[in-house]
This record gives C-alpha cells, structure tokens and sequence, in this order.
C-alpha cells in the first residue's frame, strides 16, 4: 500500500506508484514501526536531485526491493525542501556518522526516530546487502544497534548545542572574514575551493558590501572575477538565464543541470548589487536575464515561484542544454552556425557527455561593437526557439515560503537598480523595460500569495501547491526570508500592511524560536519534537534561519524605528560573531548583515509626490550604504514610521537621512543627499 498519492510534494507523488510501501513522515508510521517491531528505513531527497531519481529507478522501482523494504521496515519518505527540519537533523547525524552529507540521504533508526545507520546513494546490490545486514543487525543484535543510535543522538544533540561562545560582530571580525575569503580565493577561475564549485552567492554579497565600507578593491575585484567567470560558464543559461545548482569542475564549465529557485533569487542580489556599485554592462545583463528566468520560468501566476528546474530531461542528464557544431548549423546555417560554434565554444569533442557541449561565453560581447552584439542576441533567439522544441525537464511546482521571500528581496532590489540606471537611450531599454514589468508582477503576485495563503492563525506554512498550503509549519529561515522580503515589499510600495506583516512574523519568531543565549531555535517551541531540536548557525546553500531572522529584525528595526528589535539582532548575531572571523565561507549571510549593522544602518525618506520618477529617490537607490533601508512618499503617509512629522521643505522633494536612529539635516538637492550618504 502506497500512501504518499495525495501528498502536496512533487517528489512524494515521484514515488506513488513505487512497490515500496512508502508513508508520508508522521506519527503513525512511527507506531507501525513499534507495532511490528520493525527498524524505520527514511529516505530524503528532493524533485530535482539526479541521484535520487538514479536510486528511485534502481531501487524503490525494483519489485524484488519494494518486497525486502516491505518485509522488514517501514519506509518513509521526506521531501528535504518541505522538511528541513526532519533533514537538518538526520543529515547531521549522516555527517556525524559518515563525515559527508548529501542527497538522496538513507537513514535507518529505531520506532522512536533514533538514527543508527547513515549513508547517501546506494547502488542497487548494495542496498539490497544493506537491507539485508540492517535487518539481521536488529534481529540478532539489538542492544549494539540501541547503543550507537543513542551515541548517534549525543553527538547531533551537541553538533547543533546553543548557549555557545558570543561576541560582538565587530569591523576587526569582518575584516578578518574577508581577509580569509581572499587566502580561498581560486584567482584562475574564480570562486572558491575545487571542484565540484557552487555559486558562492552570500560570501560575494558580503565581499561587496564590505568593499562599500572599506573601499578593499581586492573585495571588489573577487567579486567582479566571480561573477564574470560564471557568468560566461556552462553554470549559467547562456540562451534563457538562469543558473544551474553547480559546476562539476573547478572552473564553471558543465553544471549539474538543476536549477533552484534560491540560488537565482541570490545571484540575481549578487549582479544586481554589482551592477549598482560598477555600471558594468556584463552585471546588468546577468542580473536582467535570472530576473526575465524567474518571471519566465518560475513564476507561476496567482501563486509564487516554484521551486526548482530538474537536472534530468526524461532520465538523461542535459537532454535539453548541450549542443554539437553540427546542430548549431542545421538551426543557424553554416555561417552563424560556425560563429555560434566558435563564441559558445562548441566543439567537435565535445565539453560534455558523446561529443555533447554545454553552452559557454567564450568571447567579450558586452562590450563589443553594436553590430557584433546584435548578431550575438539573433543567434540567441534562434537558438532558444529550438531548444524550446525539445524535451523539457521536469518543474518541482512547489511554492517554498522561505526561498519566495528571497526571490522577493532579490527582485525588489532589481527594480530599484532597474530604474537608477533607466535611459532611453540604451539599445536594449525596451527589453530592459519589458523584464522589470514582468519581474514586477511576478513579485507582486507572490507577496500576496504568501500574506493570503501561507499565512494561517497568525503563523507561517512552509510549502503549498496549486493554491493549497501544506501541513508543514514553517521553520526560523522561513520567518526570517519572509519578513525581510515584507520590507522589501514596503520599502517599493510605501505600503504600511507589508510592514505589519513583517512584525507579525517578527513577533512569533521572538516568542516561539528563541534560544536561552539570544539565538534561535530552527524550529518553534510547539513544534513537532524530533530526536533533537536543530539550530544550526552555519550559512549553507541558503541562509541560516539565525541569519534570515536577523537580517529581518534589522530592516524591520530601521523602517519602524522600535529599538527592542535592533538589541535582538545583535544579540542573535553575537552568537555567530565567533565563527564569522574563522569559518567565513559558511557565514557569508550573517556577514552580509554584520556589514548592515556596522553601517548603521541608514534609513533614508524622501518626501516626494512622484517616487517613481524623483531624482532623490534614484540617488537614494544608487549611493545607498550596506543593508541602507529607504522610502518614498507624501509626508505622514499611513502605516510609514520613516515619512512620519517629515514635511517637504519649501514645497520642494526633502530628503532626511539618519543612521542608527541619529539624523541629518533634511536636503533637497541630489547634490547634498550624495554628501550624506557617503
């Protein structure tokens, strides 16, 4: 009997019709597995994950394995991106127990969820040998087998402890963290560490805002190598945009081919943020081309983004991307098929799998002559409208709150770049134009579906599908994702609902999450209790909750100048403080917003009647300090704190900039506002 056929998660409903009896994580499966008196098999992964779909096709497909599974366990299936908290704590335990994590991820405990087995991929022959020793270990040797699921246990409990070492996130700190970044720098290709590479999105986030403090070129010039290297990289869509998860090698050529939401939500921060500070036309066009992917591709309309692009296209690994000379002529015709070849670096053997290549930028074409550049985008076109007729992979339509909320921030931080830099002058305003339009109404269209849908009783849901909000509660980075996006959100519409919403959510993360040191807790005190209570600091693929969180107590504590906020954040950082200056590469979020703090950060209100289109509006996007928070609006416009007893002077658009609740004198010229600001 198969159980997952009504689950909300796409990756479930992969395994219905699997001969393995699969249950839904839940409580009842747990007491089948005390009924029998049989070990529980958990198997984690997720819609896009190639390896997850080789072991479902090898195994869980299998009748000979569905009959082993069945026989002696109860199976149950976890989709990691509805369940993060379940993963947190048994990928914990696979490091603990294997010293490596990833996914799919097999973990076999005990009727009471203690882990005492732990590992990642089987092969077929060696998950059967698995099932079969696993089996005979419970049967025959059952006290050993309770001996290392409770050492399993100690250890997670103390991996992911609070009431740790705290100190101040101080400039030294900071500093130090960027000073690391550099000694790890890959100078050749860019990046950090060997292969396999992943875009190293919030560290670049935090080198940038730290060069705004200091004015560190070698910060900056990390940065901009990084971004220019994987933006001409197979990692990144060279026809449609968008990134791929990472790169198999060292230096950004053939990506594992799935693309997450959260990854592009933060590069599209990372070239956007670029583009702010340089005016390089490479950052602008990266960053207006993961935008136009995200409405495109992700959004799915009255909904939000979904999840993920899968990595597999009907089983094969790149069906839809890789491409030989020769097809580039058949679509392009000899001439433009040859040039394509040559600026794409397609060749005959091929940078791929049987002579296959993954499309790369091999030639400057950004700032190459017009002429060169509109060939450039011909052949583009022609080259997507083909690729559109082949095979498409598959989309995990899932709508996750947390990594919404970032693509929310990310866009909103677009648009306002967007029309800092708005002329019409540009050869490509028009498509420039097009994209924020899109990109505006996808943004849009999200908020108000997390306010409406996820939302329940005051708390958040994590995930919902097709309109309909799933069971799972949401856990701290979702709060935190959430909420900093709801400023973002009133910050672009002087809308004071968002505000509110975004103290709301605040709020629950105070009363519900907190930890005795001033950190947090993953999950909330009333939540469903596993072998332990994740809390994990650490900035991984996406931001730590503790990290969400304080970046929204921080935006939120400027934008309604209530202090009691601010005084958290710092406390929650200062519990992250002593692993910025030693483990930088995995605090790259907290930095990011330890570089906010150490700003002020500014909060800038512009009095003006057309915040569209002011020029104080547009100098306050363009010189903006890190993590400065900014609003437009009449005087006294409801639900706004910052536009509060804030006149026009002279009838004319003012300017009032504070720091740390300190302010300036009120300006009106673009000229002074400037001054401020830097």
């Amino acid at each position: 009997m198969n159980r997952l056929a009504n689950a909300t998660s796409p990756y479930l409903l992969q395994h219905a019709d699997n001969p393995v009896d699969w249950w839904p994580w839940c409580d009842e499966a747990f007491a089948e597995a005390k009924r029998r008196d049989v070990p529980v098999l958990i198997s984690v992964g997720y819609a896009a994950c190639h390896w997850c779909h080789v072991m479902a096709h090898e195994s869980f497909e299998n009748e000979a394995v569905g009959r082993l599974v069945n026989d002696g366990f109860v199976a149950i299936k976890v989709d990691r991106e509805e369940r993060p908290d379940v993963d947190a704590v048994y990928m914990t335990a696979t490091q603990a127990m294997t010293g490596q994590g990833g996914w799919p991820m097999t973990v076999v405990a005990t009727p009471d969820g203690t882990p005492f087995f732990c590992g990642t991929y089987f092969p077929r022959a060696n998950f059967i040998r698995l099932l079969e020793s696993v089996g005979t270990a419970w049967r025959d040797q059952r006290e050993a087998v309770l001996r290392q699921g409770a050492a399993v246990v100690e250890a997670i409990g103390g991996a992911q402890a609070v009431g740790g070492t705290s100190a101040p996130l101080t400039a030294d700190l900071l500093d130090a963290a960027a000073a690391q970044l550099a000694t790890e720098y890959d100078r050749t290709n860019g990046g950090f560490g060997a292969a396999p590479k992943f875009p190293p999105h919030m560290n670049l986030l935090f080198l940038l805002r730290h060069h705004q403090r200091t004015g560190s070129a070698q910060s900056l010039e990390i940065v901009r190598h990084t971004c220019e290297a994987m933006a001409r990289g197979g990692i990144n869509d060279q026809l449609a945009g968008g990134f791929a998860r990472y790169s198999v090698d060292a230096h950004w050529t053939v990506p594992h081919f799935e693309k997450m939401l959260y990854d592009n939500a933060l590069l599209l921060r990372v070239y956007t943020q670029l583009w702010r500070l340089t005016g390089d036309r490479l950052a602008r066009r990266v960053a207006r081309d993961t935008a136009r992917f995200l409405a495109d591709e992700l959004h799915k309309p009255g909904e939000g983004f979904a999840s993920a692009l899968d990595a597999d296209t009907e089983g094969v690994e790149g069906l839809t991307y890789a491409w030989t000379p020769a097809q580039l002529v058949e679509v392009l015709g000899e001439a433009d098929g040859r040039w394509a070849a040559d600026l794409f670096a397609v060749t005959e053997e091929g940078t791929f799998e049987h002579g296959m290549s993954v499309l790369r930028l091999a030639r400057d074409v950004d700032d190459a002559d017009p002429a060169v550049r509109a060939r450039w985008q011909a052949v583009v076109g022609r080259l997507l409208a083909a690729r559109d007729a082949r095979p498409q992979p598959a989309r995990d339509d899932k709508v996750v709150a947390a990594w919404n909320g970032l693509a929310i921030t990310a866009i909103a931080e677009f648009l306002q770049v967007a029309a800092v830099y708005a002329s019409p002058d540009d050869e490509d305003a028009n498509l420039m134009d097009g994209v924020a339009i899109v990109a505006d109404g996808a943004l849009r269209d999200t908020a108000e579906h997390l306010a409406k849908v996820h939302l329940v009783d005051g708390r958040l849901r994590r995930v919902s599908r097709d309109g309909v909000v799933g069971e799972p509660a949401g856990v701290l980075e979702d709060y935190g994702c959430v909420a900093e996006a709801f400023c973002a959100m009133h910050q672009l519409s002087g809308e004071g609902r968002w505000l509110e919403f975004a103290g709301q959510l605040l709020d629950v993360a105070l009363a519900r999450f907190a930890a005795p040191d001033g950190g947090f807790f993953d999950t909330a005190d009333d939540a469903e209790r596993l072998v332990t209570r994740p809390a994990d600091p650490t900035d991984n693929a996406t931001p730590s909750g503790r990290s969400a969180i304080v970046a929204a107590l921080v935006a939120y504590a400027a934008l309604s100048g209530e202090v009691r906020y601010r005084e958290a954040a710092e406390t929650a950082l200062s519990t992250v403080a002593p692993l910025v200056g030693r483990h930088a590469r995995f605090t790259g979020y907290a930095a990011t917003v330890g570089e906010a703090l150490l700003s002020g950060p500014y909060e800038i209100a512009v009095v003006t009647d057309d915040p569209a289109e002011d020029p104080l509006v547009r100098a306050a996007h363009r010189y903006a300090p890190p993590g400065a928070v900014t609003v437009a609006g009449r005087t006294d416009q409801p639900g706004v704190p910052l536009l509060a007893d804030r006149p026009a002077l002279d009838g004319r658009s003012t300017a009032y900039v504070c720091r740390g609740f300190v302010c300036d004198r009120p300006v009106t010229s673009v000229d002074d506002l400037v001054a401020q600001l830097g």
